[in-house]
């Protein structure tokens, strides 16, 4: 189990993801597992929670729809949640993504749903409802703050309260 969440904030896109690994309910495997990743290009970055191999598999449908629609991250988002939705075998995955790039912020759901945010902040996760509480608190009323500082210190709230999200918290942001 994680936590992952992005900001859309003052111009940037920003996501943190917590590195803790979860085997069951009950035993912590790992602690530095990078849930996010730059694909296509490292135009677009993503985040990823739910069955590692399951997300993987996630990442490289994206990534090849990426590369069919020339980078344009919406509709390759909407083509694959298509498929997802098409394909039996698709449909047995337990992951959600968190992709966006210059101009995107989108959530890809585990039944083949892209969704924007409407705050722009979106989480997914164990910690998920925290982070994005958080976030949202402080592109509110935190203006000084950039995308990063929020994605972070959002994800390191949800650590405080969720014992499957832990404070190994890695970044990565695009924007001017």
């Amino acid at each position: 189990m994680t936590t992952i969440v992005s900001v859309k904030h003052n111009g940037k896109t920003a996501i943190a993801g917590d590195g803790q690994v979860t085997l069951g309910e009950k035993y912590i495997s790992k602690k530095s597992a990078k849930k996010i990743r730059r694909i296509y290009n490292n135009q677009v970055v993503i985040g990823f929670a739910g069955g590692v191999a399951d997300a993987v598999s996630l990442e490289e449908m994206l990534e090849g729809k990426l590369e069919s629609y020339s980078g344009d991250l919406r509709r390759a988002a909407v083509e694959m949640a298509q498929s997802w939705r098409k394909d039996p075998t698709l449909q047995k995955l337990q992951a959600m993504l968190i992709a966006f790039n210059e101009k995107d912020l989108l959530l890809i759901s585990g039944n083949g749903e892209v969704l924007e945010p409407d705050e722009n902040v979106v989480a997914i996760g164990s910690g998920g409802y925290f982070a994005q509480a958080a976030a949202v608190a402080m592109t509110r009323h935190a203006k000084e703050m950039d995308a990063s500082e929020i994605a972070k210190e959002a994800v390191g709230i949800a650590a405080d309260i969720d014992v499957f999200t832990d404070h190994e918290i890695i970044t990565d942001e695009i924007g001017d």
